[in-house]
């Protein structure tokens, strides 16, 4: 039996995983075995180039070939970090509660966990010199109409230090606090606003 792959094929496949990643507005588990073969065929082409001593057809169509799948390793990489970048921000920068999640752990390499790790202490150490006058992490799709909102505790988050005093969050209980200080708590699923 001949395989019957053509170069450049693999790289294909990748794209139209990234594709249905955007079109399932899903994140799909990291393709290691893919990414690995694409880089293998990678260094094979590599080799057949080096040996060649003249400039032929067959070299520029190897040429090609590495460089597009060079450009859809890439595209792969960037549409993944992208969609962490998103899923960083839609929990308001909550990476504890990002990485705690199984289903979402079990689909990241150990190399986006650690790209998720740098770019949450990047952020923070950016948002440290104006944390008193702006809180970067939080939503503005809707801007807020009142400075302070009732919140139902869906979770225990514990006791949470707030600009007027202590709070201790216990599920089923209600509060009337200000908004900017438990933002973080409502995006990350803790509080439900009634």
């Amino acid at each position: 039996m001949t395989d019957t792959r053509q170069f450049g094929d693999l790289a294909t496949q990748l794209i139209a995983e990234s594709r249905r990643s955007t079109l399932t507005d899903t994140l799909l588990k990291y393709n290691d075995n893919l990414v690995r073969s694409i880089i293998r065929e990678q260094r094979d082409l590599e080799k057949m180039t080096e040996t060649s001593q003249n400039v032929t057809p067959a070299m520029l169509i190897y040429q090609t070939t590495i460089v597009r799948n060079k450009r859809c390793l890439l595209a792969y990489h960037k549409h993944r970090m992208d969609r962490l970048r998103d899923m960083y921000w839609t929990t308001g920068g909550a990476l504890p509660h990002i990485l705690s999640n199984q289903d979402i752990r079990g689909k990241l390499s150990p190399h986006e966990v650690d790209f998720l790790r740098q770019y949450s202490t990047s952020v923070m150490d950016y948002r440290a010199g104006f944390s008193n006058e702006l809180d970067i992490t939080a939503s503005i799709t809707h801007p807020p109409k009142d400075l302070h909102v009732l919140v139902h505790v869906i979770r225990d988050c514990g006791i949470i230090q707030t600009e007027l005093g202590t709070i201790d969050f216990q599920k089923g209980q209600r509060f009337m606090v200000r908004r900017a200080d438990i933002e973080h708590l409502i995006v990350q699923g803790y509080l439900e606003e009634v």
